[in-house]
């Protein structure tokens, strides 16, 4: 579903003119769609109806506060990566029984945080963590309910960068080792192992390797449940794609095709773990140009904004569809989408067909509710944008631009 669609010659955020929203918060602005979100999360809550499951969306895609209430209002879980993600969850109105905290450096101190909130499961990856959460546990007083976050060595297609379930990555434990590290659990105190979890990577648009991965961890919680085990949660991680350029999606049906037949079998609660699936296709990176710059053989547009909104292109090589909010008729010509950041990797867009642009027209930048605002940065003293939310012919700021005493505040002097 997109919810970005031009009407009578003006692109839309559902039923809002676009260069309504930017004229009334400036540039450069992220905004979201409610309906595209509630959309995409709802498309995987049907797909998964025939088990028993929960949706727990990955706070890191997005964590603005607009985003994760309206999430939590539907009877979404969430997965969280640090105590910050945790207090954001908290206060958004998840109720702790739908938390996950997964990630491969927690502290004592978070670790603390989200056993006193009485969270769903820890995932835990590695054996000092597993010591370290143990450690934790016993000295309030609190049994951890914990998963083992193991390693099936499946590759699956995606960047190098965003893949995280092969042999040698830094995540989770060896598929080998896990038997040995789950009696360990049960005979370290405090610790109550009830999960198994993996995650793949991200930006995944093969169902082949969540099938493999399903298979495999129906194959350990047998073994574990063998060796006496209460393993109750199958947390299969996230990961789903969205598809970029002419790459087919991998959509919810299709997952849920890949995966169920492996699981539905076990009895136990499926955890799937989707930020950009929920929230990828549900926002936009508004911009305006600010100059056309032509040297021999290349055309520049340049933008106010730049790798500091948005990383992706520069990090890992992201395409995001770029379209301008009043196209203008006449002949496309080829274009690199740049900003005023001081590198040469500084771009949105490189080699796009854009139709004639002047200076102050206003592009939208597709496909940027996940990673966008959320991998923001002050690179260059820039102040990060603002963001708005959208629903039908209504629109609200749901976070300010930041101001350079909000970029000066923290210095001591």
């Amino acid at each position: 579903m997109s919810s970005f669609a031009p009407r009578c010659g003006v692109l839309h955020a559902e039923r809002t003119p676009l260069d309504l929203v930017a004229a009334a918060h400036g540039t450069p602005l992220y905004v979201y769609s409610r309906g595209a979100i509630e959309h995409h999360y709802g498309e995987l809550v049907s797909a998964l109806s025939a088990v028993e499951h929960l949706v727990c969306y990955s706070v890191k895609a997005n964590p603005t506060g607009a985003v994760l209430r309206l999430l939590a209002e539907r009877g979404s879980g969430c997965d969280v990566v640090s105590g910050g993600e945790l207090a954001r969850a908290l206060r958004a109105g998840f109720p702790p029984d739908r938390i996950v905290f997964s990630g491969v450096g927690k502290t004592e101190d978070e670790i603390a945080a989200a056993l006193e909130a009485r969270i769903l499961c820890l995932n835990v990856e590695s054996e000092p963590e597993l010591r370290a959460v143990s450690r934790v546990a016993t000295a309030r007083g609190l049994v951890a309910p914990v998963a083992l976050r193991v390693n099936p060595d499946i590759a699956a297609g995606s960047h190098a960068y965003v893949e995280t379930g092969k042999a040698g990555d830094k995540f989770g434990v060896p598929w080998e080792d896990a038997p040995r590290l789950y009696r360990l659990a049960r005979g370290l105190p405090g610790l109550l192992p009830r999960g198994v979890d993996l995650h793949l990577g991200s930006q995944i648009l093969r169902a082949e390797p969540y099938a493999l991965a399903a298979a495999r961890v129906a194959e350990l919680v047998g073994a574990l449940r063998a060796d006496g085990f209460g393993i109750d949660l199958v947390d299969l991680g996230g990961g789903l794609g969205i598809s970029c350029g002419e790459e087919p999606p991998l959509t919810a049906p299709r997952y849920a095709a890949a995966v169920l037949p492996a699981v539905a079998g076990l009895g136990a609660r499926l955890i799937v773990e989707p930020g950009r699936f929920v929230v990828g296709r549900g926002g936009v990176l508004l911009t305006r140009v600010l100059y056309l710059k032509d040297v021999p053989g290349r055309r520049y547009v340049v933008v106010d904004a730049a790798m500091n909104d948005l990383i992706r292109p520069a990090l890992y090589g992201a395409w995001h569809p770029i379209l301008p909010v009043r196209p203008r008729p006449g002949r496309t010509a080829c274009c690199d989408v740049v900003g005023p950041v001081c590198e040469s990797g500084d771009f949105l867009g490189r080699d796009r067909e854009l139709p004639p642009l002047r200076e102050g027209d206003l592009l939208a930048v597709l496909d940027a509710g996940a990673y966008g605002s959320s991998m923001a940065s002050n690179y260059n003293s820039r102040l990060r944008p603002a963001e708005v939310l959208v629903e039908g012919d209504r629109h609200g700021l749901v976070r300010r631009r930041e101001t350079l005493d909000d970029l000066l505040r923290l210095e001591v002097e």
